[in-house]
């Protein structure tokens, strides 16, 4: 797919031929998991271009990935990251975006058909700018995610300036994004990058959630340990997060997290993905 940069990034047409929305997906080591993600995306109501950054697998999830994408016969984009991190990884799937609306997918996260259009029907709304689903584990009742809908949203409801999704459900405004500086390894290089964007990003406008929009992460057994911030810091976080963001994020979470190393490849060394010491990562095309 080839992306005509000579055009307005968030011209629609003159009857909405060209895609609204575009969906960044990160990725290290998710060869077992990435093609049945690409296949939940693929099934959306509405068009969307697909910008997949490989940030330095040492399996061949970059070719999984690649052929799902060509299978399912969607426009995507295959780009290298090789400095180390998600947020490292965002910027790079950013750079490329060219269309109204944003959304940041996990590659081991499965989406329903109206995901995107329930994101788009948020940041219709006048005022937002950020949207946020909620996880619930596959193959859940319908009664019981009725249930974590409404537990979710009574959260959102009671502490609507902090950030209650993480990044594998976010979706943006672009615009609203850019002016809050995107993803930034220069401003935040550690884990909690999710609530740290939203935290800027809010700056631009509201943050909106709805009972349909939803999301279902894997169920493998994580590593939490590893990114896992403590019950004082997200009290903290909840008291600070209105009044006192900028302290919060960059005076106190940031020095904490530096002290625990809890950089922002921190987040690769889990128990299913161990890294094996650096590899020469090949750069993939943009076809």
């Amino acid at each position: 797919m080839f992306l005509d940069l000579s055009k307005d990034p968030f011209d629609q047409g003159p009857q909405g031929a060209s895609p609204g929305w575009t969906v960044v997906i990160p990725f290290f080591n998710e060869r077992d998991y990435v093609a049945a993600t690409i296949e939940s995306l693929a099934c959306q109501t509405v068009r969307f271009t697909l910008v997949l950054v490989d940030n330095g697998s040492t399996d061949d999830s970059a070719a999984v990935a690649e052929a799902a994408a060509r299978a399912y016969k969607l426009d995507y984009l295959l780009l290298t990251e090789r400095t180390p991190g998600k947020v490292a990884a965002l910027r790079t799937g950013l750079a490329w975006v060219r269309t109204r609306w944003t959304a940041t997918c996990d590659a081991d996260t499965l989406y329903p058909p109206h995901y995107l259009a329930a994101a788009q029907a948020i940041l219709s709304r006048p005022g937002h700018v950020v949207a946020g689903a909620y996880f619930v584990p596959d193959g859940i009742s319908e009664p019981a995610r009725v249930t974590e809908a409404a537990r979710f949203l009574a959260a959102a409801r009671l502490l609507p300036r902090q950030c209650h999704a993480g990044g594998a459900g976010q979706a943006f405004c672009t615009r609203a994004l850019r002016a809050a500086g995107g993803f930034d390894a220069a401003r935040w290089n550690f884990v909690l990058e999710d609530h740290e964007v939203i935290h800027r990003v809010m700056r631009q406008g509201r943050m909106g959630y709805s009972s349909a929009m939803w999301c279902m992460p894997s169920l493998r057994e994580r590593d939490r340990d590893s990114i896992r911030w403590t019950l004082l810091e997200r009290l903290l976080y909840s008291a600070a997060a209105p009044i006192a963001g900028d302290w919060f994020f960059y005076r106190f979470l940031a020095r904490r997290l530096q002290r625990r190393r809890l950089l922002s490849n921190r987040i690769r060394e889990r128990q299913y993905q161990h890294l094996e010491g650096p590899v020469l990562v090949p750069s993939h095309s943009l076809l």
